[in-house]
């Protein structure tokens, strides 16, 4: 599961990156730069929820030990 939510935010990276290359700074709102402002926030989401089930993974693991 570690290696799997590693490999998604990588790939979210990724798409990050090669959306903001498309993105027009003097018209942010038109045409292919809604599209890759829109694909840079749903990336954002992914890294934020894959940070989270990182997390409570890591909870669950602590919880488990203590029993």
């Amino acid at each position: 599961m570690k290696i799997f939510t590693i490999i998604l935010s990588i790939i979210a990276l990724g798409l990050i990156i090669f959306n903001c290359t498309q993105l027009d700074f003097n018209a942010p709102f038109e045409g292919e730069s809604m599209i890759a402002i829109i694909t840079i926030v749903a990336s954002l989401c992914v890294i934020v929820m894959m940070a989270i089930l990182r997390t409570s993974k890591r909870i669950e693991q602590k919880v488990k030990n203590r029993k």
